[in-house]
């Protein structure tokens, strides 16, 4: 590690001006433009997919039909998926508290799952909610950008995992095949590029001085140069390396227990059916959904996730009546009930921390121990 750059607070100093300068900075049109470009493509996105989330909505009734026990399993596995989502945000901000933890996420997720290009809203709310419960400003960000990382990586793992069933002779669709193979390049090309990002420093250097020569040109003339930015990405490179430390197999298992029991929640919805799915398809059906739910079109998926995890589900030889009515029960699961969760987490964290208010981000605030919900193991 560079000495010139300490043990990561340049990195808290840089987060914290940019999210005082995103704090202090007015609803210009330029603002307004954004955030209704935003909103139509949200627009088209759904308009283009509502006759499969009507198709699926519309299952609503068939919900009666649903086999109790194995939709009981369904509720179960996604419960346990959130536990390692909340054990997961807990690792990373190095706390033994889950109130704060468990509130600020539901809240979170809420916002994120009911505003078109609500991602960036979602973790504004996450943050203030987490800084107000007594977490520092490097803390806060630094684990939640791991843990993106990390789901993001689990994800595209999920397809190697395929490779046994489909060498063995499994009978696959074309379309599923190719998705096998896309999802193992993807994970070998992450699995690579993290490798490199967290062992070297020159690519991060390079793209930061190839970044700031890029912004310095095209703003020339309207704005003062800016200097320091491959400092700045080896900065935080390092402050979420530093983040995960000596625990990361834990953060391994977790996103596993993550992704894996949301996977078998999608699974059980599908034995609810009365279909007798094949796991492996299933499997490689889910993580090609996951990443195309991965472009932030529509809030929390809404459309996306069903219209492609229908087709994909066919594609496994699951019955479209079947899957259609599999994915709403998935998507009760995954995507309402959370959601409905959000407001009320979001009263229970006023009750005991009172009204969250943005704070200035100060590198002295964000230097200080944790303490209370955020106190460190």
């Amino acid at each position: 590690m560079n000495p010139e750059r300490g043990d990561g607070r340049a990195c808290v100093a840089t987060k914290a001006a940019s999210i005082d300068a995103a704090q202090a900075r007015p609803l210009t049109w330029k603002n307004l433009v954004k955030r209704a470009v935003v909103v139509v493509v949200a627009g088209v996105a759904i308009y283009l997919v509502l006759p499969k989330l009507i198709a699926v909505l519309g299952a609503w009734p068939r919900l009666s039909t649903l086999n109790s026990a194995w939709f009981a399993v369904a509720l179960a596995a996604e419960a346990t998926s959130f536990t390692c989502n909340f054990a997961l945000q807990r690792l990373a901000l190095r706390t033994r508290g889950w109130f704060a933890v468990v509130t600020a996420s539901l809240a979170g997720n809420a916002v994120t799952d009911s505003l078109p290009g609500g991602d960036a809203a979602g973790a504004a709310v996450q943050f203030t909610l987490l800084t107000t419960a007594g977490f520092d400003t490097g803390t806060a960000v630094g684990g939640l950008t791991a843990f993106s990382l990390l789901g993001i990586g689990g994800l595209l793992a999920l397809p190697v995992f395929t490779l046994p069933a489909i060498l063995a002779g499994v009978p696959v669709s074309p379309g599923l095949a190719h998705t096998a193979l896309l999802g193992v390049a993807g994970f070998a090309a992450f699995a690579v590029f993290g490798i490199i990002i967290l062992r070297t420093d020159w690519p991060l250097a390079s793209a930061g001085r190839a970044a700031q020569r890029l912004w310095n040109r095209v703003t020339r003339g309207r704005r003062p140069p800016v200097t320091g930015w491959d400092r700045r990405l080896l900065d935080q490179r390092d402050a979420i390396r530093q983040v995960l430390d000596s625990k990361w197999w834990q953060a391994v298992l977790l996103t596993a227990g993550r992704l894996g029991f949301d996977y078998g929640c999608l699974l059980a919805a599908l034995c609810a059916t009365g279909a007798d799915p094949q796991p492996s398809l299933v499997l490689l059906a889910y993580s090609a959904a996951g990443i195309v739910a991965l472009l932030p079109l529509t809030p929390g998926g809404l459309g996306i996730v069903e219209a492609s995890l229908t087709g994909l589900l066919v594609l496994a030889g699951v019955r479209p009546g079947d899957a259609v009515l599999a994915i709403l029960a998935y998507r009760i699961a995954s995507y309402w009930l959370p959601l409905l969760a959000g407001p009320p987490a979001y009263v229970l964290f006023r009750r005991r921390y009172g009204r969250p208010a943005a704070r200035r981000a100060t590198p002295e605030v964000a230097a200080r121990p944790q303490t209370g919900e955020a106190a460190s193991p």
